[in-house]
């Protein structure tokens, strides 16, 4: 694949899934507000906008306003109930990659970003992860602050329906300043059977700006 078309590709991706996950996040506050009581106003106002015309707008926020990241990957640990030692020693846990991201904070310090992060699988094969991610953040002392929240994304690996990008929604958590983070997110065990999922992936956020 060319460097071309890779761009295209993860552009793709980030676009989608970050269409999918402020859908979520602006459907969760549609619902909120809905949930509290009506005020009267003598004044005529306006609509609320629905949400996905929220998710359209916190799109273009991000693409024109956000801060501009490298995220460079480097570890994936394989949970030790869930792997034997023999198996584990035939995986990849140098889950080296490299990414980009852009993120903004909204009225309440809290943040949302857009990615775009390809790394080395499991398998030692090519893994593309696109999409948005929303944190609660929270100061800890001095300039640090810890995040967690969720990552709605498309992912695509060649063990998977061919390559063909596929949803999914992840926890995602980060310790830092707002210009360096190191964060992480986890793969959960997708059945009983042992041998899948369970899967810590750590990175780290540098801001470019």
């Amino acid at each position: 694949m060319s460097l071309f078309n890779l761009k295209k590709f993860v552009s793709y991706l980030a676009v989608t899934a970050l269409l999918a996950g402020l859908s979520i996040n602006s459907f969760a506050q549609e619902a909120s507000n809905s949930s509290q009581p009506a005020v009267t106003s003598v004044a005529t106002t306006s609509p609320e906008p629905g949400w996905w015309e929220q998710a359209k707008a916190g799109t273009t926020n991000i693409l024109e306003n956000g801060e501009l990241s490298i995220m460079l990957s480097g570890y994936a640990r394989h949970g030790r109930n869930t792997y034997t030692a023999e198996r584990i020693a035939e995986l990849n846990e140098n889950a080296w990659g490299l990414g980009f991201s852009k993120a903004v904070r909204n009225k309440k310090d809290n943040e949302d970003s857009l990615f775009g992060l390809a790394i080395s699988d499991s398998h030692f094969k090519p893994q593309f992860m696109a999409g948005y991610a929303h944190q609660w953040m929270q100061p800890i002392g001095g300039n640090f602050e810890a995040g967690i929240g969720y990552t709605a994304l498309l992912i695509s690996r060649t063990d998977y329906f061919s390559g063909i990008p596929f949803p999914g929604v992840l926890p995602v958590a980060s310790i830092g300043t707002r210009r360096s983070k190191l964060m992480a997110s986890y793969i959960p065990r997708l059945s009983q059977n042992k041998g899948n999922g369970d899967v810590l992936l750590l990175f780290l956020r540098l801001d470019l700006n």
